[in-house]
């Protein structure tokens, strides 16, 4: 019989603390190690492991209520659990060292969870107990947390502006649109350091969460000993790591690599469902599941997945034919609940869905939060303007009226009515595989050429990656699964039925570039560009090479320094307009636009220059979402829920004003009139506060925060290099913005840094829980302590 848990390990394991809580893990050999780290996690953050390992499976509803009920559809409807067993499956039979690694990651979260889950009072509150993990669980967690990163839902968008506004706007909002934006990295070659050997930097932007997304930790054992940023729920480091030769990091690559296909459906007298492809109509598959909600009936749903992929959209949508009972609205959560969590989006527009929320209810969602913890004011209702739909795609207002596209009807005697929906296609569900087996690999390497050879395997998401190693290699490439098929596929949703849509079988070659002098990876247009539809705009990019341009001395106090810009490039198109806006405004309003054109486009927390600036800016973003030219995509477009952050006007404004200042269906004297109206409206109320009074941190939080006054405000803005995003017009509030900042150092990992927005430990009132908050405001970093005997080892 094989032993599990710790049975299967000996008692080398070692775990050591530095100042800051984190841990450092030594251990006999890399499966030990890999046990320790599952260990530690579970011991340190069991609430956030449970919650991520619910998510992935669907099932928060049954301890978080029906606010989550939309996420919980959704994450069934598209696969997840399955999609990771799959995988698992596959790196079992294709990796076994690797399969077991993993096996011993979760044998040590399993072994850690009770004692964890004693520490943690969010466990007693809901009624939670601590679940087991199976050995696919960390798949279906990295899958969960990169399944929106995407941005698929932007296609629904695509099609909403084409079908409401007009086809010639379908990219009005998109083509480097700052709604996009993402992280930060840059490496600096040893030419130009102090040292004279490399410098990475950089910091991931993502929905921040308490605890934090990214963990620090150390795993040292006999083959390898690195220093990096771990996604709780996954063995390894995945993204940012420093093993003492080499050091990687990561941003999005922005790349397309999901696509949405139009099917058609038909219910067969038995119950089962067939969808028309390419080879006429095939079998799908179907069968329902059971969601349980806590305070709540059970919610039973069909899940159907076609040859393309899953259903996502329109399940609900058959007509009266006899099909399996659902209960619901089961396309989206409970007209009545809260909006579903979209913090997964990472890089994305989701990270603004509270907002978003609001816009489609009328509310302003300044300074309120919701019950889970970021979203529109209390009671805000989450279906939008009275009569919207608050979930589901009606047949003949989403898709088209009858067949898709002009697909044939083609039905048979005794068949039901078709209907029509939208199915997901996406790499691990068509490959079986993730990229797991990359993970051991990149802790084994010692040169860039290590780090590159293992970057092959890599499958979602897909990244811009650096590396540097301490024999002056350097690289800039992207990493992942790209599939080939038309152009058309990245733009729009596509009939299932044409095989011209159909993917390739081998995915699309990955771009990489020469690193001279230094290399900036900020997600906008660039090295990722054939692979991408949507970047961010070049702001942050060009910044920061600016920045490192003007030394050729640096060191990590200067490079940390970096991160700390404040510089509002996005600034300058609006400022121009105020400049053009003199004739016929009030003493007043006149007064604000001479304020705003000596401005230094800083945003700076104690500025009241840049809470000026926030204010005429949020009431212009306000009013080109109000014109009549945007009559059309005012309503809320009927999808499911948890789609809702891409597909709400107002935030789509907000994050496109560059271009829709200069471009677009809003006529230029009315962009004149607007930018007046709203220098008015700002004189004529209460002067605007510093910038850092109403930009305050909004993190995630699974249950609701019993303080919200506590979080402070915050300097940067969504395009600065300090990014801190909130949805001007509706709100100030930040909810997305660095999930940790690092520096590595490859002369000495001793003078590397770290910090992220909280702590070591997720657990409140532990002294680690939020001790490196302060930190994190002031752009400071703690340092990456590696030698053993200024560490504190833990007794037990």
């Amino acid at each position: 019989m094989e032993k599990q848990g710790r049975e299967r390990f000996s008692v080398s394991i070692e775990v050591y603390r530095d100042a800051w809580g984190v841990p450092h893990l030594r251990a006999g050999d890399p499966d030990e190690l890999a046990f320790a780290q599952g260990r530690v996690t579970a011991r340190d953050r069991a609430w956030q492991l449970e919650v991520e390992r619910h998510r992935a499976g669907g099932t928060t509803a049954a301890f978080l209520g029906a606010a989550e009920l939309g996420w919980d559809v959704f994450a069934r409807r598209v696969r997840l659990a399955d999609t990771a067993r799959r995988c698992f499956e596959h790196l079992e039979r294709a990796d076994a060292p690797t399969a077991a690694w993993v096996r011993a990651y979760v044998d040590g979260v399993n072994d850690g969870l009770a004692e964890g889950a004693r520490r943690a009072p969010e466990f007693a509150e809901t009624g939670l107990a601590p679940g087991r993990w199976e050995p696919w669980t960390p798949l279906a967690v990295w899958l969960s947390t990169h399944i929106l990163f995407a941005g698929f839902p932007t296609k629904l968008w695509r099609e909403e502006v084409a079908r409401r506004l007009g086809e010639e706007w379908t990219e009005l909002f998109a083509t480097d649109g700052p709604g996009t934006a993402g992280s930060n990295g840059w490496v600096v070659a040893g030419g130009r350091t102090a040292s004279g050997a490399a410098l990475m930097a950089g910091d991931p932007h993502r929905f921040v969460e308490a605890p934090g997304v990214y963990q620090q930790i150390r795993l040292a054992c006999p083959a390898y000993d690195v220093v990096g940023l771990a996604v709780p729920g996954v063995p390894g480091l995945a993204h940012f790591g420093h093993t003492g030769p080499v050091a990687w990091a990561i941003t999005n690559a922005m790349a397309d690599y999901q696509d949405v296909y139009r099917e058609r459906l038909r219910r067969l007298p038995d119950g089962g469902v067939e969808a028309l492809g390419p080879e006429g109509w095939r079998p799908a598959t179907a069968h329902t599941e059971t969601i349980e909600v806590a305070g709540g009936e059970p919610v039973v749903i069909e899940v159907i997945e076609t040859d393309r992929g899953p259903v996502i959209v329109g399940v609900d949508d058959e007509p009266e034919t006899g099909g399996p009972e659902t209960e619901g609205p089961t396309d989206g959560a409970p007209a009545d609940s809260a909006p579903a969590d979209a913090r997964t989006a990472g890089d994305s527009p989701a990270a603004d869905a509270w907002a978003a929320d609001a816009w489609a209810a009328g509310e302003d969602p300044a300074d309120a939060r919701t019950a889970n913890g970021a979203g529109p004011a209390a009671g805000a209702p989450a279906s939008g303007p009275a009569g919207a739909p608050a979930g589901g795609v009606p047949g003949a207002g989403v898709l088209g009226e009858g067949p898709v596209g002009g697909a044939p009807e083609d039905g048979r005697s005794g068949e039901g009515a078709g209907w029509e929906a939208l199915a997901l296609r996406y790499p691990p569900r068509v490959t079986g595989r993730l990229g797991f087996e990359v993970l051991p690999a990149l802790l084994r390497a010692r040169t860039v050429g290590d780090v590159d050879a293992a970057l092959d395997g890599w499958v979602e998401p897909v990244n811009v990656v650096q590396a540097a190693d301490t024999r002056g290699g350097l690289l800039h490439r992207v990493a992942g699964h790209v599939p080939v098929r038309p152009r058309a596929n990245s733009l729009r949703t596509v009939p299932a039925w044409d095989a011209a849509h159909g993917w390739a079988d081998a995915p699309a070659p990955l771009p990489r570039a020469e690193v001279r002098g230094h290399a900036v990876m900020a997600n906008a247009r660039g090295l990722a560009a054939p692979l991408g539809v949507e970047f961010a705009p070049p702001h942050r990019a060009d910044r920061i090479d600016a920045l490192l341009g003007a030394s050729a001395d640096w060191t990590p106090e200067t490079t940390t320094a970096v991160h700390r810009d404040t510089d509002n490039p996005s600034a300058a198109r609006l400022l121009a307009a105020v400049g053009g806006a003199g004739a016929g405004l009030s003493p007043a309003a006149s007064a604000v636009r001479e304020r705003l054109l000596a401005w230094d486009r800083r945003m700076d927390a104690e500025s009241t220059g840049a809470g000026l600036y926030a204010a005429v800016r949020g009431a212009v973003v306000r009013r080109l979402a109000g014109h009549e030219a945007f009559a059309a995509l005012r309503d809320p477009a009927p999808y499911p829920e948890v789609f809702r952050p891409w597909l709400a006007l107002g935030p789509r404004v907000a994050f496109a004003l560059e271009t829709l200042l200069t471009a677009g269906p809003v006529p230029a004297g009315d962009v004149e009139r607007i930018v007046r109206e709203a220098l008015e409206e700002v004189a004529a109320g209460e002067p605007p506060a510093a910038w850092g009074v109403t930009h305050r941190l909004a993190p995630w939080q699974a249950l609701p925060d019993p303080d919200d006054a506590r979080w402070p405000g915050l300097a940067g803005d969504h395009d600065c290099v300090l990014s801190t995003s909130s949805v001007p017009g509706w709100t100030d509030r930040s909810a997305r913005a660095s999930a940790a900042r690092y520096v590595w150092d490859l002369a000495d990992r001793e003078r590397s840094g770290w910090v992220v927005p909280f702590g070591a430990s997720g657990v409140p009132g532990d002294p680690h829980h939020q001790d490196q908050l302060p930190l994190w405001l002031r752009g400071e970093l703690a340092p990456v302590t590696t030698d053993w005997q200024y560490l504190t080892k833990e007794q037990g």
